[in-house]
C-alpha cells in the first residue's frame, strides 16, 4: 500500500510542477446530455464529464468503458480480462457511478439520447458499446431522471454517434494484435456530399484471455445516414449491431465447464432534427433489441452438464420528442415526451431437442411480458442576471405495472467570475422494477414499486491562466429509499442507502507538446457495496512531438470490496495501482504504428472475487487513414 501511495504521490507532484508551465488556450466544452440542447457546461446545472473522440481512441481501446473508467471521477467499471465482459454468471462490465450500478439498472446508457438496456434483467450489455460508433461520450454524474426517466437514478452515459460534417471522403483502418492471442480490427468510411452524409463502420475482435476456458469473440457494425432537407431541418437513420460469444471459466476456487453465452444486440433509429433561432428539437423512433442464449455450465468437480439452455428475446421500442424554446433573453424551456413499449421473453430450451422446457422445471420459469411507459417533462433554465441562473424541472412517468412517479429537480448556478461557476442542485432519481424482478423465478413480486433517491450536490468549476487550466470539485449526498431487495426469497421494496462523496478533476495543456489530466473521487457508503471503490485516482500525461505521440496513465484504486462483510465472516478489499502506456509513430502522413502496455507494474489484483486480472499485457498494430 505504501508503494502504491508513493507512486501516485510522485505522479501528482509531476502534474503540479507542470501546471506552472505555459500552455495554449483550452476551449470550454459544449454538452447536450444535461440539457437536451447544446449548451456550455458552465450554464448546465448537472455535473457532466465530456470525453471526445481523440481521447477515446488514443489508447487504442476497442470498447469505450476502459477509457471512461480512467477519465471520469466517481465512475468505475468491473472487468475480468483483456477483452469481453460477458453476461449471466461471472459477467463484468458493470458501470458504477457514486455507488449505483448499471448491473442493477441504476445507471442508464444512452445512444444519442435513447435508452439502451436488456429488458428482461434491466441492465446494460457493456460489450455492445464500441469506440467505432462514438464521436464523444458525455457522462452525467448524479440522477438525470427528469430528462431520461427510469434507470437514470445514479447517472447517465450518453454515446454521441459519429457523423461527417465537411464535404469529402474519409476511410480509417485499425489493426492490432497482442497478448493471449488477442486481435482487434476496425474499418470505417465517412462520406459527405452536399446535403447527404454517411458513416459506415465494422469491427472484429477476439482473445483467448489469460485463463483457460475464457475465450471471447465479437463482430460488430454501425451505420449512420443523414440528409439536410434545409438549413433548419435534417433527417437521420442509424443502426448498430453486435454479436459476441463469451466463455466463463468460473472462479479459481470453483472452476466451471461449458459456461458460455451467445449474445446479439442491436439498435436502430430514424428521426428528424430542427434548428431555428429561437427553437431547436428532435423527434426519433427507435428499437433496442436483443437475442440471448446462455449455457450456465457446471462445476468442474462433481457437477453435471446442463440439459437446458436459457434464452431470452427483448425489445425496447420507443418514441422520443422534445423542443427547446428560447422565448425570453437568457431563457431556455425544454418540453418533451417519451413513450416506450417494453417486451421481455425469457424461457428455457432442451439442449437435446431444442424444444421449449415446461415452466417451473427445476425451479425455472418462462416469462413473456409487455409493459408500457409514457412520460412528459418540462425543464426551465432562466438567467436572473448575467451572473446567476436558476433551473427547475419536473417529469411525470407512468409505468403500466409499477404506476406513476413524479420526478422534480432544481438548481442554482452562480457565476461570480467570468471563468468560475458555483452550482447547487437537488434532484430525484428513480428506477422501475424489471421484468425479472416482477415475473421471473420464485423471488418475483408483481406488486413492486419504483426505487427512489434524492441527490444533493454542490459543485465548483474554474478556468484560470487565461483559459489554459481548468479544474472542478464537487460534494454530494445521495439518499436512497424503496430499494428492491430479496428478503425471505422474495423481492420487496425495503432497502435504504446513504452515500456521501467528493470528486475533483483538472485538465492542463502545456504548450503544443504536453497535456495533463487528473481526477480523484472518494465515496463513503453507509453500507458496503460490491465493486465500488472508496477511492479512485487517475493521473494521465499526453505527449505529441514531431511524428511521435504517447499517452501515460496511472490509476489507483483503494477500498474495493470483492467480498462483502457478513456476521460470520470478514469482507475482502482490494487496493491496486495500474500503469498503462500507449505510444504511436507516424511513419507516413496516412500511416501510423502503435504499441501499448497495460498493468506494466504487473499488479496482482481482482475486481471480482475469484477472478484474478492479467498481469502485464502488450499489443501493437497499425492505423491507416486516407
Amino acid at each position: 500500500m505504501k508503494r502504491r501511495s508513493t507512486i501516485l504521490a510522485l505522479a501528482l507532484l509531476v502534474g503540479a510542477n507542470a501546471f506552472s508551465q505555459q500552455d495554449t488556450t483550452r476551449l470550454e466544452g459544449v454538452v447536450v446530455t444535461g440539457t437536451r440542447a447544446q449548451q456550455a457546461s458552465r450554464y448546465v446545472a448537472a455535473t457532466v464529464s465530456e470525453i471526445g473522440r481523440t481521447t477515446l481512441t488514443e489508447k487504442q481501446n476497442q470498447n469505450i468503458l476502459p477509457t471512461l473508467s480512467e477519465q471520469v471521477p466517481g465512475l468505475f467499471v468491473t472487468s475480468r480480462g483483456l477483452m469481453g465482459y460477458g453476461v449471466s454468471g461471472g459477467a463484468a462490465g458493470g458501470i458504477g457511478i457514486r455507488g449505483l450500478t448499471s448491473g442493477s439498472g441504476q445507471v442508464l446508457v444512452l445512444i444519442d439520447g435513447q435508452p439502451q438496456y436488456q429488458a428482461v434483467f434491466g441492465h446494460s450489455i457493456s460489450d455492445s458499446y464500441q469506440t467505432l460508433m462514438a464521436e464523444k461520450v458525455e457522462v452525467v454524474r448524479g440522477p438525470a431522471s427528469v430528462l431520461y426517466g427510469s434507470n437514470a437514478m445514479g447517472g447517465v452515459v450518453n454515446i454521441v454517434t459519429r457523423g461527417m460534417k465537411q464535404d469529402g471522403v474519409r476511410t480509417h483502418l485499425h489493426l492490432g494484435a497482442g497478448s493471449y492471442g488477442t486481435i482487434q480490427s476496425e474499418a470505417s468510411n465517412q462520406v459527405r456530399k452536399g446535403r447527404f452524409s454517411s458513416t459506415v463502420a465494422a469491427q472484429y475482435g477476439r482473445t483467448d484471455n489469460h485463463r483457460p476456458g475464457m475465450g471471447y469473440e465479437q463482430y460488430g457494425g454501425y451505420v449512420r445516414l443523414g440528409y439536410d432537407i434545409s438549413s433548419h431541418w435534417s433527417l437521420f437513420a442509424t443502426a448498430d449491431l453486435t454479436h459476441f460469444g463469451a466463455s466463463y471459466p468460473g472462479t479459481i476456487q470453483k472452476p466451471m465447464l461449458e459456461a458460455r453465452q451467445w449474445i446479439t444486440r442491436g439498435v436502430a433509429s430514424i428521426g428528424a432534427t430542427n434548428k431555428y433561432e429561437r427553437a431547436s428539437g428532435r423527434i426519433s423512433i427507435y428499437d433496442n433489441f436483443g437475442r440471448h442464449k446462455v449455457n450456465d455450465g457446471y462445476a468442474q468437480q462433481g457437477g453435471k452438464p446442463q440439459t437446458e439452455l436459457f434464452r431470452s428475446n427483448d425489445a425496447l421500442i420507443g418514441v422520443s420528442a422534445y423542443e427547446v424554446l428560447h422565448l425570453l433573453p437568457g431563457n431556455a424551456i425544454t418540453v418533451g415526451m417519451d413513450y416506450q413499449h417494453i417486451y421481455a421473453h425469457a424461457y428455457y430450451t432442451s439442449r437435446a431437442t431444442g424444444e421449449v422446457v415446461t415452466a417451473g422445471r427445476r425451479g425455472k420459469q418462462s416469462c413473456e411480458k409487455r409493459n408500457n411507459e409514457v412520460a412528459g417533462y418540462v425543464d426551465v433554465m432562466q438567467d436572473i442576471a448575467p451572473w446567476i441562473s436558476v433551473n427547475a424541472g419536473i417529469r411525470y412517468n407512468h409505468h403500466s405495472e409499477a404506476g406513476g412517479e413524479w420526478i422534480p429537480q432544481g438548481g442554482l448556478i452562480i457565476r461570480p467570475l467570468p471563468s468560475a461557476t458555483l452550482k447547487a442542485t437537488v434532484g430525484k432519481g428513480f428506477r422501475n422494477p424489471t421484468s425479472k424482478e416482477m415475473y421471473l423465478y420464485g423471488t418475483a413480486n408483481p406488486d413492486l414499486k419504483a426505487e427512489r433517491l434524492m441527490n444533493y450536490e454542490l459543485a465548483w468549476q474554474h478556468t484560470v491562466a487565461g483559459g489554459r487550466l481548468s479544474y472542478g470539485a464537487n460534494v454530494f449526498l445521495m439518499d436512497g429509499s424503496n430499494m428492491i431487495q430479496a428478503i425471505n426469497q422474495r423481492f420487496i421494496n425495503s432497502g435504504r442507502f446513504r452515500n456521501v462523496g467528493a470528486e475533483v478533476e483538472a485538465k492542463w495543456r502545456i504548450g503544443w507538446h504536453w497535456s495533463l489530466i487528473t481526477n480523484h473521487s472518494y465515496l463513503h457508503m453507509k453500507d458496503a457495496m460490491l465493486a465500488m471503490p472508496e477511492y479512485k485516482g487517475y493521473v494521465g500525461a499526453n505527449m505529441a512531438y514531431g511524428k511521435w505521440g504517447a499517452t501515460l496513465g496511472l490509476q489507483q484504486v483503494c477500498g474495493l470490496y470483492t467480498v462483502l462483510p457478513a456476521k460470520d465472516k470478514a469482507g475482502h478489499k482490494e487496493n491496486f495501482t495500474l500503469l498503462n502506456v500507449s505510444v504511436a509513430y507516424q511513419v507516413h502522413p496516412n500511416i501510423s504504428i502503435w504499441a501499448k502496455g497495460d498493468n506494466l507494474l504487473a499488479q496482482r489484483y481482482e475486481v471480482m472475487a475469484g477472478m484474478p486480472m492479467p498481469k502485464a499485457t502488450f499489443m501493437g498494430g497499425v492505423n491507416v487513414k486516407f
